[in-house]
């Protein structure tokens, strides 16, 4: 299990929303790369990154931000908001970024995403408001299900997917295990748990499915409702 602490850029400041609604948007700091490198020192080895701003206006949005957490923080880092185009990967990963989410483009063009998947180190995004896909920063949804979607990126080559309950995002209602856990078995790639999250016993849930690869934690952290060092710590002792 790999725990991925998250960062959500909006205005150039890391911030956590609610259930994906901007104007709840709660500012943690004004400097997100210390966040990172504090992440770093506690042990984290993937960082999760998302341009808030870019995700609804199509491109990347907040890129000072992103230079200064790469060239400050030695963890790798995904990155997703806004990427929709060959050549806006091409600049992520220049940047130093070492996995590109794709989101709301894995609905609309998933030829695109599987192309790019057998080139670059792509993730796929697939936010759910009731079973069926959100995009354009969760401010519409789509016909398709997220099981359909997931399916469809089976045989793609994608590095992992990341599935989110936007219902339970930033709400600390617990993470929806079930939700996770069709998704990681329609599509047989590695899946991350996404939304939700409050505590260790959510961490405990995912791993008894033993399907799931790993978990986003976000305002879990924030709030101080997860103790992060204390699970970087224990799963390190399960691992040896």
């Amino acid at each position: 299990m790999t725990l991925y602490p998250a960062i959500d850029l909006k205005d150039g400041k890391a911030v956590r929303l609610t259930k994906g609604l901007m104007d709840s948007a709660k500012v943690y700091s004004d400097e997100p790369w210390m966040l990172v490198k504090k992440f770093e020192e506690m042990g984290a080895e993937w960082v999760h990154l998302v341009d808030l701003n870019g995700a609804f206006a199509g491109e990347p949005k907040n890129l000072e931000q992103i230079v200064k957490i790469r060239e400050n923080c030695n963890v790798k880092l995904e990155l997703g908001g806004g990427i929709r185009d060959e050549a806006t990967i091409q600049k992520m990963l220049e940047i130093g970024i070492n996995r590109i989410i794709l989101g709301s483009i894995t609905v609309k063009n998933p030829a695109f995403v599987k192309e790019m998947a057998a080139k670059y180190p792509i993730a796929v995004g697939i936010d759910a408001i009731d079973g069926f896909v959100a995009v354009e920063g969760w401010g519409e949804v789509s016909k398709m299900r997220a099981t359909d979607l997931a399916r469809e990126f089976a045989d793609a080559g994608v590095e992992a997917i990341i599935c989110t309950d936007v219902s339970r995002d930033g709400t600390l209602g617990g993470v929806n295990v079930d939700f996770t856990l069709e998704i990681a078995k329609a599509s047989g790639i590695t899946t991350i748990a996404s939304g939700g999250v409050k505590d260790e016993n959510d961490i405990e849930a995912l791993m008894k499915t033993n399907a799931v690869g790993g978990v986003i934690i976000g305002k879990a952290y924030y709030e101080g409702t997860f103790n992060l060092a204390k699970m970087f710590q224990a799963l390190r002792l399960i691992a040896k």
